[in-house]
């Protein structure tokens, strides 16, 4: 394990997401990738991470995501919406990332550099911007 942590809750069809976690790589880092879609999450570790990160559920909410609508997300409580997310990953925003500086959802991607200890000099996104470390 590293002196350094990092772990990216991952979705790899999300473009910010892939950018997130080649900022990480590119600064030297091998992170724990978590693809939640996959992996699932529970309500207790939902909250945690939230809290870790500063986030309420609705500010961890994928609002644009039609299931969000469709179970009525966009007006409930924290608690309802916690329980969704736990049932539907792909209602959680992505990515977030956690290492001993913190969590952090990381839109727009460059907020994942706050929370390491060294970065990359400079990173091409996908979209060919260049961001500097």
């Amino acid at each position: 394990m590293s002196d350094f942590p990092v772990t990216v809750f991952h979705n790899p069809a999300c473009g910010t997401s892939r950018n997130v976690l080649g900022m990480v790589e590119a600064a030297g880092y091998r992170p724990e990738v978590v693809e939640y879609l996959k992996a699932g999450w529970d309500a207790g570790q939902l909250r945690a991470l939230f809290e870790r990160a500063g986030l309420t559920p609705r500010e961890a909410l994928r609002g644009k995501e039609p299931l969000a609508v469709e179970l009525g997300l966009l007006e409930a409580g924290d608690d309802a919406i916690l329980s969704a997310m736990a049932e539907h990953p792909v209602l959680v925003n992505r990515p977030i990332v956690s290492t001993p500086k913190g969590a952090a959802l990381c839109r727009p991607s460059e907020r994942v550099l706050d929370l390491l200890d060294r970065t990359p000099e400079t990173f091409v996104k996908e979209g060919g911007e260049v961001v500097r470390g």
